[in-house]
């Protein structure tokens, strides 16, 4: 990535005016904004008023602001998909709406891990995640499963990436095509990291960029719906993607994950395996390449759930 190529800042916002607008400032405070193309926030249907936010924008002109409702709440998937697709720039930045970046020089930073000749096949990059309340590693952000043994790591190859806040090529998007749009919530990051794998793209995760992510180190009450749904899409993208012993082994060990989750939750459990026998007449296989493959034992990547 060469120094005038410039960033696509996207922000996908739903119901939290407060936090999106916390975040507007933070991205006027960085240093080095001659680096973005452009900021584009799509409030995805939000029933909050967003009129502070809308006035902040108006009174930033000197921010390249793309502010837009849409016509209905398009899910993660559909509405990362529906600004990527309106952005102009080679590289593409996501960061959801309840997270903040920590440092000033985020933007060069990001330029910075593109651009060096070891990166030269990196396609997504993952940033590393705290919590804001309490500075710790958010380890579900973190994008390895390893992160006792890599959480001090500056930098490494991975096989997938947060959604919290992220960066892709555009040429990912050109080659792999973009997010599912049939997954609404959940898994979506995988379904992608795949099929750039496949493309020859790599993944990698590098800490000079550190997002405050406003979660509660406790976690967010666990939505039986939304953990169904996380269920069965890591369930597909294993049967789309990988050995079918990986999409036996995804099914079973996340159906007891969401029995513990939910109490026993014997209705959702039932609704969550009558969707999955569905898969293998509804979703077709894209095995991934036997370079895919090697790159994620490579990386020490877990494939069985």
């Amino acid at each position: 990535m060469t120094s005038d190529q410039k960033i696509s800042l996207i922000v996908i916002t739903y119901n939290r005016p407060d936090d999106m607008l916390e975040l507007a400032d933070n991205i006027a405070s960085l240093d080095h904004k001659l680096l973005l193309e452009e900021v584009i926030i799509l409030n995805n249907k939000s029933t909050q008023d967003y009129k502070p936010v809308e006035d902040y924008i108006t009174a930033h002109p000197e921010i390249p602001f793309r502010y837009s409702i849409a016509e209905e709440n398009l899910g993660v998937a559909r509405g990362r998909n529906f600004a990527a697709k309106k952005s102009k720039a080679p590289l593409l930045v996501f960061i959801d709406d309840d997270a903040l970046f920590q440092d000033k020089d985020a933007l060069v930073q990001i330029q910075n891990i593109f651009s060096e000749k070891g990166n030269k096949e990196a396609g997504i990059a993952a940033f590393r995640i705290f919590y804001q309340s309490t500075m710790d590693f958010q380890q579900n952000a973190f994008p390895h499963k390893q992160f006792d043994e890599r959480k001090n790591w500056h930098q490494f190859d991975t096989y997938y990436f947060s959604g919290c806040s992220h960066a892709i090529s555009r040429t990912v998007f050109e080659k792999a095509g973009y997010y599912p749009e049939n997954f609404f919530y959940g898994m979506e990051e995988y379904d992608l990291s795949y099929r750039a794998l496949n493309e020859g793209f790599k993944i990698i995760y590098d800490d000079r960029v550190t997002v405050l992510h406003k979660e509660s180190p406790s976690g967010r009450l666990t939505n039986k719906d939304k953990l169904r749904g996380m269920w069965v899409n890591k369930t597909k993208v294993a049967w789309k993607y990988l050995p079918k012993k990986y999409f036996y082994s995804t099914a079973i060990l996340w159906s007891w994950q969401y029995l513990r989750k939910t109490g026993w939750n014997i209705n959702g459990w039932s609704r969550g395996w009558k969707e999955i026998f569905k898969i293998p007449k509804q979703e077709k296989r894209y095995p991934l390449s036997p370079e895919a493959l090697t790159y994620l034992k490579k990386v020490s990547a877990r494939l069985s759930y």
